[in-house]
């Protein structure tokens, strides 16, 4: 796969749609496992955070596309406060990262690519730091120890992860 094309997620009916399959993605990562319906899925209150509302003021999305402009991956971060955040929050001046790659265009660096452009965002919306949530055994972990991410807190078989931007 060439690089991808990245750009910035629009609040247009298709990016909409868009980023909430890439949620649903994040959500049930698992490859070989069967999967509940997106609006099953994505009705948990502790999913539906991510995307309830979206775009707010604070929110900001990449969306990769590939070389047919078909959108096939999207990181986003939103700032949450003590009572409604999502899995990998920390603290209300701290966005939490979201990220997410189609299966068929895993492994080719869109999750990097699209990694890397949400923290230069990040830092450039005036953050110090983002955040997140990722399963011990999701090899999307590996991803993020090479972008700066540290282990900052544990729940169960999840990882709450902090990169400083400074």
């Amino acid at each position: 796969m060439t690089p991808p094309h990245l750009r910035p997620a629009t609040a247009s009916p298709q990016d909409l749609r868009f980023l909430r399959e890439m949620l649903y993605e994040a959500a049930t990562w698992r490859q070989n496992r069967p999967r509940e319906p997106i609006d099953l899925v994505l009705a948990d209150p502790q999913l539906a955070v991510y995307f309830e509302g979206w775009p707010r003021e604070s929110d900001t999305a990449i969306v990769a596309e590939d070389a047919e402009t078909r959108p096939v991956g999207a990181a986003w971060y939103r700032v949450f406060d003590e009572a409604a955040h999502g899995y990998g929050y920390v603290a209300p001046s701290i966005p939490e990262l979201g990220i997410a790659v189609r299966p068929e265009a895993r492994r080719a660096g869109v999750g990097t690519a699209l990694l890397a452009a949400l923290l230069e965002q990040a830092r450039a919306d005036g953050f110090r730091a983002l955040s997140l949530s990722v399963a011990e055994h999701n090899p999307a972990l590996r991803l993020y120890r090479r972008a700066g991410f540290l282990e900052v807190g544990r729940s169960g078989g999840s990882l709450t992860m902090q990169v400083e931007l400074a």
